[in-house]
């Protein structure tokens, strides 16, 4: 069993790593390709491309300036502790053990627009290019057609035909895999909030709770996707009636 999960915008690359254990990406070269195009383009190019503002684009620039191999501790840090945000505060990986870290490493996996698909304990460094930005490149008019079948073939070389792929990322990130081309039963949970007597996906308490299920499937070391209908992490629970087969609903009262 794999879980997908999205990257996030914000980085913290000051915060000295927790751990020394570390991988190495598997698509460099492609990454490489990807830092090469956008260094052909000026600040105010990738604040248009990206619609972020003009400090914001001045610091992707220099990011992609500088950005060099070989990954090391000095000048790279493991993807599960660089990212923060929402998904990654319910995640709360600075307070993994090593054996948790172990299980990550098996299961999860990081979807991502510079460096395709890593590992938790693979090294990167900081950048901003999200999947669905509409980077031309040598391999199409965008990030979908960069990554291609790249992503699925990645994936398939790690389920097995009876697998199961958990899939917690968002939209966006989630086009860059082939449903159909996956050697897998593909299963998403759902997270409903209710609002003013209204059950509804509510982003930001979606993104917190698809990590709070990941940080779950760790700290149970679960191998088995149905053990994840007992998830019931800060007043979730499983609703038969609102799911199908392979998509799950959670849903929860008011906060």
């Amino acid at each position: 069993m794999l879980v997908v999960i999205s990257p996030a915008k914000t980085l913290d690359f000051e915060t000295p790593a927790r751990t020394n254990i570390a991988s190495t990406p598997g698509f460099l070269e492609d990454s490489q390709v990807l830092v090469e195009r956008m260094r052909e383009l000026a600040p105010a190019d990738i604040a248009k491309l990206m619609k972020i503002s003009d400090k914001l684009s001045v610091l992707n620039s220099t990011r992609y300036e500088t950005w060099s191999l070989p990954f090391t501790a000095e000048n790279a840090k493991q993807a599960l502790l660089a990212f923060k945000g929402d998904v990654y505060t319910g995640l709360d990986a600075e307070t993994l053990t090593p054996a948790q870290d172990e299980y990550a490493q098996q299961h999860l996996r990081i979807l991502s627009g510079l460096y395709g698909i890593v590992k938790p304990l693979d090294l990167i460094q900081p950048y901003r290019l999200e999947m669905g930005t509409k980077l031309s490149n040598v391999r199409g008019k965008d990030l979908y057609q960069f990554w291609g079948d790249k992503i699925t073939n990645s994936l398939n070389d790690e389920l097995g035909q009876n697998d199961v792929l958990i899939n917690l990322a968002s939209n966006e990130y989630f086009k860059s895999v082939q449903p159909k081309n996956l050697n897998a039963r593909i299963i998403t949970p759902v997270f409903k909030d209710t609002k003013n007597g209204v059950q509804k996906i509510i982003s930001f308490y979606a993104k917190k709770a698809r990590g709070l299920m990941v940080r779950y499937m760790i700290d149970n070391s679960i191998d088995n996707a149905e053990t994840l209908k007992d998830f019931d992490v800060a007043g979730y629970q499983f609703e038969a009636n609102q799911s199908s087969k392979d998509e799950w609903v959670f849903t929860r009262p008011e906060q």
